[in-house]
C-alpha cells in the first residue's frame, strides 16, 4: 500500500511549509492502482496529443530548407571562419520534385514566426472556455484544426507567402488552446501528490515530438519531398482526435470505464481543492502575487527555450560548423535529454512530497531553481569552451536537459494555488511567455551579425541572465497551497 495522501493546505498564507493537511488522518483515501489506470491513460494519450501538436508546430523549419530556392538564403548571417570545418558533406539522394519558392530571409522569417501571432491570441481565451466547459473538447478540436490546416501547407504555399503566413497563423491559434485545456482537465483529475508525475508525463510529449519530427521531416524532405511532411504529421493529428474523443472525459464523474475506487480516490483527495463559485475572481487573480511569481519564471525560462529551438540549428552549422546532415540529431539531442529529465523529475518531486515530507512549494522552489538556474550556468559555459565541438554540445544538451526539471516547478505551480482556475491562470502566464519566442531569436539574430564566437556570448549571457532573474523572482513569492480567492469554502467541490 501506497503512503497515504497528505499535502497541501488551503491557507493562502502559507509560506515554507505546508501547514494545513490536505485531509484529515481518518479521511486520507487510499491510493488507486496505478496500471491500466483512467487517469494514467489520460496521462498517455496527451503525452501523444502533445507529441503531435510540437511536431506539427517544428516540421516546417525542416521543410522550409527544401521549400526555397537554393539562391534565396534563410539568414544573412556569414558562416563563422573561427572554427574549423568539423566534418565533410555527405552524398545523400535527394528528391527534388517538390516546388521551390523565392523567398527571401526576410520574408521567411515572417513565415516562421507568423504561428506565434496566433498563439499568443488564445491563450487566455482558451483558459477561461476551458474553465466553463472542460478541456477534452477544446484540446481535441485544437489538435485537429491544428492538423487539417497542416494539411492544406502545400496548398496556401503555392498561393503565395501571404497565404502560408495566414495559414500558419491560424494554426497558432489552435494550438494557443491547448496547453490552458490540458491544465483544465488535470485540476479535476489529478491527485495532488501525483500531479508532479501525471503532468510530467503528458506534457513531456511535445519535447520527444521536437526530438522526432526534426529529423524525421528530413528523412521526408530527403527520400520523398517536403509536401509529405505535412500530409504525415496532418493525418497523425486526425488519427489522434479520434482515440482522444473516444476514450477521454473531463471529469471521473462522466469517464465511462473508471473504477470505483479509482474515482473515490481522485474525489476524495480533491475535496478541499476546488472551488464551488462559478464567477471567475478576475480582480483577486490580475492582484496575486504568486501567479506573477510564475510568469516571472515562465517568461524566462522560454526565453532561452525559445531562442536554442530557433537557433541551435544555426550555432551548430555557423560556429561550430558541423555538417547539418550528418549531425542532424544533435540538434535534436538536447530535447531529448529535456524529455527524460522532465519524467525522472515527475517521479522525484511526487516522492519527495509523499515519502520525505517535502512541502509543495520546497518542492517547487527547489526544481525551478535547478531548472533555470542550471541552465544558465552551462549556457554561459557553453560560450567560454571556443571551438571545442565535444564540450559545446555537451554544454548546450545538459543546459536544455536541466531545464525539465522546471516541469515540476513553476510549470504546474498554477494548480497548487488554484486548481479550479488553472487553465485560466495558465493562460495568462504562457501569453506573456510566448512572447520570447516572437521577439527573443530577433534579437539573438540582430546581436550575431557577423556570426563570431564573442557575439554569440553576449546571446548566452542576455538568456543566463534572464533565467536567472525570473528564477529569483519565484523563489521570493511563490507560494504552494491553495490560495483564499480560489475557494469559496473549504469544501467546495465540482466533480
Amino acid at each position: 500500500m501506497r503512503p497515504v495522501v497528505r499535502g497541501l493546505a488551503v491557507n493562502g498564507e502559507e509560506d515554507s511549509v505546508d501547514s494545513t493537511p490536505l485531509l484529515q488522518r481518518a479521511q486520507q483515501p487510499e491510493a488507486a492502482p496505478v496500471c491500466c489506470s483512467a487517469r494514467y491513460n489520460l496521462a498517455l494519450l496527451a503525452f501523444f496529443g502533445f507529441f503531435i501538436l510540437y511536431a506539427l508546430r517544428v516540421n516546417l523549419s525542416v521543410a522550409l530548407m527544401d521549400m526555397v530556392d537554393s539562391n534565396a538564403t534563410l539568414t544573412d548571417n556569414s558562416t563563422s571562419q573561427e572554427c574549423a570545418e568539423h566534418s565533410a558533406p555527405i552524398k545523400v539522394l535527394h528528391n527534388h520534385t517538390g516546388r521551390r519558392y523565392q523567398w527571401d530571409a526576410e520574408t521567411q522569417g515572417w513565415i516562421l514566426g507568423s504561428f506565434f501571432y496566433g498563439y499568443i491570441i488564445t491563450q487566455i481565451p482558451g483558459g477561461y472556455i476551458a474553465n466553463k466547459v472542460g478541456g477534452k473538447l477544446l484540446l481535441g478540436f485544437g489538435v485537429l484544426g491544428t492538423a487539417i490546416f497542416t494539411l492544406f501547407t502545400p496548398i496556401a504555399a503555392d498561393l503565395g507567402a501571404i497565404a502560408l503566413i495566414v495559414l500558419r497563423a491560424v494554426e497558432g491559434l489552435g494550438e494557443g488552446v491547448t496547453f490552458p485545456a490540458m491544465h483544465a482537465m488535470w485540476s479535476s483529475w489529478a491527485p495532488p501528490l501525483e500531479r508532479s508525475k501525471l503532468l510530467s508525463i503528458s506534457y513531456a510529449g511535445a519535447q520527444l515530438g521536437t526530438v522526432i519530427s526534426l529529423p524525421l521531416s528530413g528523412i521526408i524532405c530527403y527520400y520523398m519531398n517536403w509536401n509529405y511532411v505535412f500530409y504525415f504529421f496532418g493525418i497523425a493529428g486526425i488519427v489522434w482526435f479520434i482515440f482522444w474523443m473516444w476514450t477521454v472525459s473531463d471529469t471521473p464523474k462522466a469517464h465511462r470505464t473508471i473504477s470505483p475506487t479509482e474515482k473515490e480516490y481522485i474525489f476524495a483527495s480533491l475535496q478541499n481543492q476546488l472551488s464551488s463559485q462559478k464567477s471567475v475572481p478576475w480582480i483577486s487573480i490580475v492582484k496575486s502575487l504568486p501567479l506573477w511569481a510564475i510568469v516571472a519564471a515562465h517568461f524566462s525560462y522560454n526565453w532561452t527555450f525559445y531562442t536554442l529551438l530557433t537557433l541551435l540549428p544555426t550555432y551548430m552549422k555557423e560556429i561550430l560548423r558541423f555538417n547539418v546532415q550528418e549531425n542532424g540529431f544533435l540538434s535534436a539531442l538536447p530535447y531529448f535529454g529535456c524529455w527524460l529529465c522532465m519524467i525522472l523529475a515527475g517521479q522525484a518531486a511526487d516522492n519527495l512530497r509523499e515519502k520525505w515530507n517535502f512541502s509543495t512549494i520546497s518542492v517547487r522552489r527547489i526544481f525551478t531553481l535547478i531548472g533555470m538556474v542550471g541552465p544558465a550556468v552551462f549556457l554561459v559555459a557553453a560560450g567560454f569552451i571556443g571551438c571545442n565541438y565535444s564540450l559545446a554540445v555537451a554544454f548546450l544538451t545538459i543546459s536544455t536537459t536541466l531545464g525539465g526539471f522546471c516541469s515540476s516547478g513553476f510549470s504546474i505551480n498554477h494548480l497548487d494555488i488554484a486548481p479550479s482556475y488553472a487553465s485560466i491562470l495558465l493562460g495568462i502566464t504562457n501569453t506573456f511567455a510566448t512572447v520570447p519566442g516572437m521577439v527573443g531569436p530577433i534579437i539573438a539574430k540582430s546581436l550575431t551579425p557577423d556570426n563570431t564566437i564573442r557575439e554569440w556570448q553576449i546571446v548566452f549571457y542576455i538568456a543566463a541572465a534572464i533565467n536567472v532573474f525570473g528564477a529569483i523572482l519565484f523563489m521570493l513569492f511563490a507560494k504552494g497551497e491553495v490560495q483564499k480567492w480560489a475557494l469559496t469554502d473549504h469544501h467546495g467541490h465540482r466533480s
